[in-house]
């Protein structure tokens, strides 16, 4: 029971600070800002994150709650190259709808230089083990080649979802994501599929 509160505490300072990130800006979003829309204390906050830098790279862990959203969708025994692209158009749909393009440029700037902790390589997230058990389970249909390990699978496909994302901060978010990665996803995919 106290590991589903204090899950439930993290989640509600992340979610309240990415809301306040969008809605106010990051300059303009203060600690106690955040303690006041999650309903939390300062010492919570404290607790889980030294300072508001801190919280940038728990923007991952924001996205797998989307992804745990998500995977209730998912028809497993459907198409898994489709699964895989169905996840791709709604994490960026995502991105562009809620995420300030300022917070992504930042997220991929700290996971370049910290020397601790990179959450977007963390493979016991949510998005790396919804991401192997399509895989296995495209593997399984024939659908997704055996000829590439599961891991080397779902390596390539992230290291294309974070290439598309890195090249979209570059050019300032002058394209739309998800339109870019309705054309550029699926040509990725047929190296994976059977």
């Amino acid at each position: 029971m106290p590991k589903k509160n204090t899950r439930n505490t993290k989640s509600k300072i992340v979610s309240a600070a990415w809301k306040l990130f969008y809605d106010n800006g990051y300059e303009n979003t203060t600690i106690e800002d955040i303690i006041f829309e999650s309903g939390t204390s300062k010492g919570s906050f404290y607790h889980y994150f030294e300072s508001k830098d801190a919280l940038l790279g728990s923007l991952a862990y924001l996205f797998d709650e989307k992804y745990e959203e998500l995977e209730i969708e998912i028809d497993f025994e459907s198409d898994s190259i489709e699964n895989l692209l169905f996840l791709n158009r709604k994490l960026f749909e995502m991105v562009e709808n809620t995420v300030d393009l300022e917070l992504m440029k930042r997220l991929y700037s700290t996971q370049l230089i910290t020397k601790t902790e990179k959450q977007l390589l963390d493979h016991n997230r949510v998005y790396y083990r919804l991401l192997r058990k399509i895989v296995i389970a495209g593997q399984e249909k024939n659908e997704i080649t055996k000829q590439m390990s599961v891991n080397e699978i779902v390596k390539y496909y992230a290291f294309c979802e974070r290439a598309m994302i890195y090249d979209w901060c570059l050019c300032n978010g002058d394209y739309s994501l998800s339109d870019s990665a309705l054309k550029m996803m699926p040509f990725f995919m047929q190296r994976v599929k059977k």
